[in-house]
């Protein structure tokens, strides 16, 4: 009886820990992806006064660059890439809300904008 009850103990364990593993997996977010092309205007004054505040700004808020850089695009099809295009990862969508309005917008339109025009967007990833 003693074993009946053990076996019936670990699978019994091993349902609730399944139960447990499929609503965290079902809570989790997908990472948030940024594509941004950048038209740097000026490329001194792009690299002084904008781009280590951005890059802080991004690595404050749990992002981290995947690809890019000055003209290291290939376009494909449709127009061609800016001369800057950047692949940002966040660990979901509302990291990249709260990194845009925590600063980020701002100091694109304040400081960015003298220097650059911008096209960038979000999508969300899927989940493995």
């Amino acid at each position: 009886m003693q074993a009946k009850s053990i076996v019936a103990l670990a699978i019994g364990s091993f349902a609730l820990g399944a139960a447990a593993v499929q609503t965290l997996h079902a809570q989790a977010k997908p990472p948030a992806f940024v594509v941004a092309e950048i038209v740097v205007k000026d490329q001194d004054g792009y690299n002084t006064n904008f781009l280590k505040p951005a890059q802080k700004a991004i690595v404050d808020h749990g992002g981290k660059y995947l690809a890019g850089g000055y003209n290291k695009a290939l376009g494909l099809a449709g127009s061609e890439p800016a001369n800057r295009v950047v692949i940002l990862q966040f660990a979901n969508m509302d990291a990249v809300k709260a990194w845009r309005e925590e600063g980020a917008a701002d100091m694109e339109n304040n400081v960015g904008n003298k220097y650059a025009t911008f096209r960038a967007f979000a999508v969300e990833g899927v989940m493995p």
